[in-house]
């Protein structure tokens, strides 16, 4: 155990040691700005309509939202999501219904009434917009 420990120790006083790891510049999402400073606001985007909606990355992705949200409001009393997307409304609205996985309890038990774990849906579902990316992505999804 002291073997063990010691190499850890010595390991770790290497790393700190060593001019590339200590010199190493660290970068913050705030910019120049302290960490006392209060952040500036973010900058407005304009988010991007898809007709049809957008292609997946990966086979379990939520879908992403293709329309503004600005004005929809998902609270404990309301979820103006279900006005376009419930049992209901969807063809009426040719909007895409809420999937079956959210009316399960987490037993696995059909619900009436939509699931609590699955009622605030950008938790999973968001919209896109042509923001910049704040750090560099080189992501590439399943074709």
């Amino acid at each position: 155990m002291k073997k063990t420990t010691l190499i850890v120790v010595m390991g770790l006083a290497g790393f700190m040691a060593n001019p590339s790891t200590a010199s190493a510049e660290v970068r913050s999402l705030r910019g120049d700005l302290d960490i006392t400073e209060d952040s500036r606001p973010a900058t407005a985007v304009k988010p991007i309509a898809e007709r049809g909606g957008f292609d997946r990355s990966y086979k379990l992705q939520p879908p992403m939202i293709p329309h503004s949200i600005e004005k929809d409001q998902i609270t404990l009393k309301t979820n103006t999501c279900m006005r376009c997307h419930s049992e209901e409304n969807y063809e009426k609205e040719e909007a895409p219904k809420v999937g079956e996985s959210h009316f399960l309890s987490r037993d696995g038990k059909t619900m009436e009434k939509m699931s609590s774990r699955r009622y605030f849906c950008n938790q999973c579902h968001a919209p896109q917009s042509d923001a910049p990316e704040l750090v560099e992505n080189s992501f590439q999804g399943a074709k």
